[in-house]
C-alpha cells in the first residue's frame, strides 16, 4: 500500500511540477546558461556551471520544495564586502557588459519567474536600462545593486512597470553619477516611486547617489518602511512637514550632509518608532522642536543653524544614548537634568553659546559616559570637587574629555586621576591654575594631554613623560559614536582636527604657554611612541636631555620660548621622522646639528633667538669666531650668567649681610653705640627737615 503511495506522489510531481532536470527547471537553467557568457573568463575560473543540477552551481540557489532559482548572485566581490558562502569566486572578474541582449530580453528575465534575491552590486551595469525587465519579477524582493551606474533617461525611468512585484529591501547606494534634478516624476525630483508603488519595502539605502533637489514623499501612508537613508547627497528645500504622518513606522531616519534649510518638522514627533534621527550637517534653523521621539537612542543635529536653549521636554528621554547638538548657536545653561540620563554614552555640545557652570549632577554620568564634548562655550567657574579621587575608578568608561576653549578657572580637579579608561584629556585655551596633577601619571591608556593656553605653573610631573600610552587600542573602540567627532588638537604649530582611525594613530603632551619651572624630565622610558612634544612658551630651564634621542617616532618637538641653555645634543639627529623642530629664544650655545636627514629640512627660524648659537642655517658661522668653545668663552666675557646660581647667590647675600651686621654690633658695644646714635641722628635730622620743608606752617 505505501508503495502505490509513493507512485502517486512522483506521478503528480510529474504532471504539475514541469520538466526539470535533475532538480533544476530546465527553462531557468538555460536562463542561467545565456548568462554565462558576460562573465570575464568564466570557464578558467569555476567550472559548476556546466551540465547538471543548476540549484548546485555557485552563486545559485534554489527553493528546497520546487527546485526554483530564489537568489541569483552576480555581484563582483572584489573591493567590497561579500557573502562568505560565495568567498570561492574572489577571483571572478567584473561583469563586462550585462545589457540588453541578457536581463532586458524577455526571453532571459521571464524564466527567472521565482526569482526573489537578485545582486548585481560592484558591476558597470545601468539601472534601469539593464534591468528594466527585472520588475516584471513577480516573486522579487530583495534587489542589491550598489556601485553601479542609475541612467537618468526619463522616458525609461517612467517606463518601468514596479506594480507587478513588492520589494522588501532594495540597496542603491554610491551608484555614481545619479542627477535626478532635472527628471520629473510626476512633479517629483526626488524617486519616490520606490515608495509609491512598494509598499512592502522595509529598507530603502540611497546614500551617496547624487540625488538633488526636494525631498518628497509618498502620495498616501508608507507604514512598511522601518529604514530611511539618503545621507551625503545634495537635497535641499525643507523637510517636508508630513513626514512623521507619512512614514510613521520609521526606526532609523539619516538625512545627514544634504543641504535642508527650514526647521525640524514638528510632526517628526509622532514617529513613535524612531531609535536614529540625524539630521547632522545641514543648514536647518530654528528650534530643537520640544515634541520628539521618546524612544530615541541617537539624536543627532550638529553642524546646523539652530539656535535657542535645549527643551525640557528631553529631560524624558531616559533611552537616549547619544546627543550630539554642536556646531550649532544654542545658548543658556546646561540642563541639571542631563545628569540624570543614565544610558547617555555621547554628549557633544560643543562650538555652540552655552554658558554658565557645569552640574554637579554630572557626576552621575561615571558609569555610563564615554564621551564628553563641551569645547568652544561659554562655561565658566570651576569644575565640579568629587570624593571619590583617592583611587582609579575602573567602573568608569570616560575616554574623551573635552573642555577646552571656555572660561573655567582653578585648579585641575583631583577626581580626572580617577578616571582609569581615559584616552583623551583636552583642557586647553581655559584659565586653570595650580599645578599639573601627578595623578594624571596613574592613567595608563592616555594617548592626547592638552592643558595649553592655561596660568599653569609648578615643574612638569617626572612620571608624565611615562604615561602616554603606546598602545592605540584603547583609543578606538568599535562601535563608538565618539571614533567620528573629531578632535582638535595642535601639530607643527598648526590645529588640526583628527578623528577616526586616524585619531588612533596620534599621541602627545602639549603643555605650552603656561608658566611652568624647572628642567624637562629625563624619564622617556614608555615615550617611544609619542607623535608631538610641545613645551613651548614656559619658563623651563636647564639643558636639553639627550634621552630626547629615545623619541623614535616623534614627528613634532617644540621647545621654543623658553630659558634652556647649553648645546644642542647630536643625538637628536638620529630621529628619522621628525618633520618640525624648533629650540627658537632660549639661551643655547654651541653649534647647530648637523644639516643631514630630517635637520637638513630646518630653517633658521628654528633656531633663532640664541645669541650663541652658531652653524648652519644661521648666519652666524662658527669658523668665524674660532671653535665652538671660544664662541662659549666670548659668551662668558660678554655676561652670560647662569640664571640658577644668580639667583641663589643673590639670596645669600641679603641673607649674610645683615646677619653679620648684628653680629658685630652684639660683640662691639662701642659700635654698638655709635650705630645707634647715627641712626638717632640721622631720624631727627629726616624729622626736622619734613618740618621746616615740606609741612605747612599752619600744621608746625
Amino acid at each position: 500500500m505505501e508503495y502505490w503511495k509513493l507512485v502517486w506522489v512522483f506521478v503528480l510531481a510529474s504532471l504539475f511540477g514541469g520538466y526539470q532536470s535533475e532538480g533544476c527547471w530546465e527553462n531557468e537553467k538555460a536562463a542561467l546558461f545565456q548568462l554565462k557568457p558576460f562573465f570575464a573568463h568564466i570557464n578558467d575560473v569555476d567550472t559548476s556551471w556546466v551540465e547538471g543540477n543548476c540549484c548546485r552551481w555557485n552563486r545559485v540557489e534554489c527553493s528546497t520544495s520546487a527546485g526554483r532559482v530564489t537568489p541569483l548572485v552576480l555581484d563582483n566581490p572584489v573591493g567590497s564586502s561579500y557573502d562568505q558562502r560565495y568567498k570561492d569566486w574572489i577571483t571572478v572578474r567584473e561583469i563586462t557588459e550585462l545589457n540588453s541582449r541578457v536581463i532586458t530580453s524577455k526571453q532571459n528575465a521571464n524564466s527567472l519567474t521565482s526569482l526573489r534575491e537578485f545582486r548585481l552590486s560592484n558591476n558597470n551595469i545601468e539601472i534601469p536600462r539593464s534591468s528594466a525587465l527585472l520588475f516584471n519579477l513577480s516573486k522579487l524582493q530583495i534587489i542589491y545593486a550598489d556601485n553601479n551606474t542609475i541612467h537618468n533617461a526619463e522616458t525609461e525611468m517612467h517606463s518601468l512597470d514596479t506594480s507587478t512585484f513588492q520589494l522588501r529591501s532594495i540597496s542603491l547606494s554610491s551608484c555614481g553619477d545619479v542627477d535626478l534634478s532635472n527628471i520629473n516624476f510626476k512633479g517629483d525630483q526626488f524617486p519616490n516611486w520606490l515608495l509609491e508603488n512598494n509598499k512592502k519595502l522595509e529598507k530603502l539605502n540611497l546614500v551617496n547617489s547624487s540625488l538633488s533637489g526636494h525631498f518628497l514623499l509618498p502620495s498616501t501612508s508608507h507604514r512598511g518602511l522601518s529604514r530611511l537613508d539618503v545621507s551625503s547627497n545634495t537635497l535641499d528645500g525643507n523637510i517636508p512637514n508630513e513626514i512623521g504622518a507619512k512614514l510613521p513606522s520609521l526606526e532609523l531616519l539619516n538625512m545627514s550632509n544634504n543641504f535642508f534649510t527650514g526647521v525640524i518638522p514638528i510632526s517628526i514627533g509622532d514617529m513613535i518608532s524612531l531609535q536614529l534621527m540625524d539630521l547632522s550637517n545641514n543648514k536647518l534653523s530654528g528650534g530643537i522642536p520640544r515634541h520628539l521621539p521618546m524612544g530615541l537612542f541617537t539624536f543627532n543635529v550638529s553642524n546646523n543653524q539652530l539656535f535657542g536653549d535645549i527643551p525640557s521636554s528631553m529631560e524624558n528621554m531616559s533611552l537616549l544614548s547619544i546627543l550630539d547638538i554642536s556646531s550649532n548657536t544654542l545658548s543658556g545653561g546646561i540642563p541639571r537634568w542631563m545628569g540624570k540620563m543614565s544610558n547617555l554614552e555621547a554628549l557633544v555640545m560643543a562650538n555652540n553659546h552655552f554658558e554658565g557652570l557645569i552640574p554637579m549632577e554630572f557626576c552621575k554620568l561615571n558609569y555610563s559616559l564615554k564621551f564628553l564634548d563641551l569645547s568652544a562655550n561659554n562655561i565658566s567657574g570651576s569644575l565640579f570637587i568629587k570624593k571619590q579621587a583617592k583611587r582609579a575608578d575602573h567602573h568608569n568608561r570616560l575616554v574623551t574629555l573635552d573642555l577646552s576653549n571656555n572660561h573655567l578657572t582653578g585648579n585641575m580637579p583631583n577626581w580626572i586621576g580617577s578616571l582609569s579608561v581615559l584616552v583623551y584629556l583636552l583642557l586647553k585655551n581655559n584659565h586653570f591654575e595650580g599645578g599639573i596633577l601627578v595623578q594624571l601619571c596613574k592613567l595608563n591608556r592616555l594617548r592626547l594631554i592638552d592643558v595649553s593656553n592655561n596660568n599653569l605653573s609648578g615643574t612638569i610631573p617626572p612620571c608624565l613623560m611615562n604615561t602616554i600610552s603606546s598602545d592605540s587600542s584603547h583609543a578606538y573602540y568599535s562601535g563608538s559614536y565618539s571614533a567620528d567627532v573629531p578632535i582638535e588638537f595642535t601639530v607643527k604649530s598648526i590645529s588640526y582636527f583628527y578623528k577616526g582611525r586616524v585619531l588612533t594613530y596620534l599621541s602627545g603632551i602639549d603643555p605650552s604657554c603656561n608658566k611652568l619651572t624647572g628642567e624637562v624630565p629625563l624619564q622617556l622610558q614608555n615615550f617611544q611612541y609619542i607623535i608631538v612634544l610641545n613645551f613651548s612658551h614656559n619658563s623651563l630651564i636647564g639643558p636639553i636631555p639627550p634621552t630626547f634621542s629615545d623619541l623614535s617616532q616623534i614627528e613634532s618637538l617644540d621647545l621654543s620660548q623658553n630659558h634652556l641653555s647649553g648645546n644642542i645634543p647630536s643625538q637628536l639627529l638620529g630621529l628619522n621622522f621628525l618633520s618640525a623642530f624648533s629650540v627658537a629664544y632660549n639661551n643655547l650655545s654651541g653649534t647647530t646639528p648637523q644639516t643631514t636627514g630630517q635637520f637638513a629640512t630646518f630653517k633658521e627660524s628654528s633656531y633663532v633667538g640664541n645669541p650663541f648659537l652658531c652653524g648652519e642655517p644661521l648666519p652666524k658661522n662658527c669658523s668665524t669666531d674660532g671653535s665652538s668653545s671660544l664662541v662659549l668663552k666670548n659668551a662668558t666675557d660678554e655676561g652670560f650668567i647662569d640664571m640658577k646660581v644668580f639667583y641663589a647667590s643673590f639670596v645669600g647675600s641679603y641673607i649674610v649681610m645683615p646677619l653679620c651686621i648684628a653680629i658685630v654690633l652684639y660683640i662691639n658695644p662701642y659700635w654698638r653705640q655709635a650705630w645707634f646714635y647715627h641712626v638717632e641722628a640721622s631720624t631727627m635730622s629726616c624729622y626736622y627737615f619734613v618740618l621746616d620743608n615740606v609741612l605747612p606752617k599752619r600744621f608746625r
